[in-house]
């Protein structure tokens, strides 16, 4: 396994901030900027513990045993589904706002 590899994992955790897996004997988190482009209002509307997905791997901390993975670039939306999606009036402003907050929350976390 290397960085960019898709792998299959399965989900043993969920919270708000992302989804845990466990790959092999690794453990793993998709952070919930890493599920979706689009706003998710919960991931369990997406994923269930026991599931078993594809993810890309981003990070590799061989010593912990740790990744860090992307759910949502091993499953792209397309693009003509992506632009059929209508976003209401009223949420343009949290969808603007959105991936500030998220670059501010991966701050913190770093």
């Amino acid at each position: 396994m290397k960085i960019n590899d898709t792998i299959t994992c399965t989900v043993t955790g969920i919270q708000s901030y992302g989804v845990f897996v466990s790959y092999e004997d690794y453990s793993g988190l998709i952070h919930i900027s890493e599920v979706s482009d689009q706003y998710i209002p919960s991931i369990e509307d997406i994923l269930c513990l026991g599931d078993t997905i594809e993810a890309v791997v981003l990070e590799i901390d061989e010593e912990q045993k740790r990744l860090k993975l992307s759910y949502k670039q091993a499953n792209p939306i397309h693009p003509k589904i992506a632009r059929q999606v209508k976003i209401k009036i009223g949420f343009h402003s949290l969808s603007k706002a959105l991936p500030f907050w998220i670059d501010k929350t991966k701050k913190k976390e770093e």
